[in-house]
């Protein structure tokens, strides 16, 4: 894979480089992202009110909505190679339902259910900044070969790396929540 991130230190320094190059504004990006996943679910509205009601000018708006979401997703992904800029949309859609589900989960009291599935969320919204930022590829969504981070190379997701038990969930996916909370923790303010 072209541009990998060796380890975590690399990743940073490559995240400082780019803001003083004026290449990258991740907070920024950060609450586009937050707005694109608004406009995807604004989109399934218009799909689903149309449908329920019979009436057409929802499907108009919904293409209104559909443009503009397009129009904003390429400030964040200017480059992207096969399905990336649809795995990109579906990750965001699906970070943004699982907060969705997880908030109604707290509002009945179940907490840990709620915290379970925002970290799913969390997980999904880093796994999109991952791709997009280049720090994976798309094949590495499925398979993390020769991935070297500190001093583990991760060789595949790990299975458990979900797993609600744990404490500090290992794996693919636990070092990539560590990589971009380091990246949120350095962004521009």
């Amino acid at each position: 894979m072209e541009n990998k991130i060796q380890n975590l230190n690399e990743f940073v320094e490559k995240i400082d480089q780019m803001k003083k190059q004026d290449k990258m504004d991740l907070s920024s990006d950060q609450d586009l992202s937050l707005a694109i996943m608004n406009l995807i679910s604004i989109e399934e509205h218009f799909f689903f009110t149309a449908q329920k009601i019979g009436k057409d000018e929802y499907f108009d708006l919904l293409k209104e909505v559909r443009e503009m979401r397009k129009t904003l997703l390429k400030k964040i992904i200017k480059e992207y190679e096969g399905e990336v800029w649809c795995i990109s949309k579906h990750l965001l859609a699906a970070s943004m339902r699982l907060m969705e589900v997880g908030t109604k989960q707290l509002g009945r009291d179940k907490k840990e259910e709620a915290k379970e599935l925002f970290q799913k969320a969390y997980d999904l919204y880093g796994m999109f900044w991952a791709l997009n930022m280049k720090l994976i590829g798309s094949n590495d969504i499925k398979k993390a070969g020769g991935v070297i981070i500190g001093n583990q190379e991760v060789k595949k997701i790990d299975e458990n790396a979900l797993n609600k038990h744990d404490e500090k969930p290992a794996g693919f996916m636990g070092k990539l929540r560590d990589l971009v909370k380091k990246a949120i923790d350095c962004c521009i303010e």
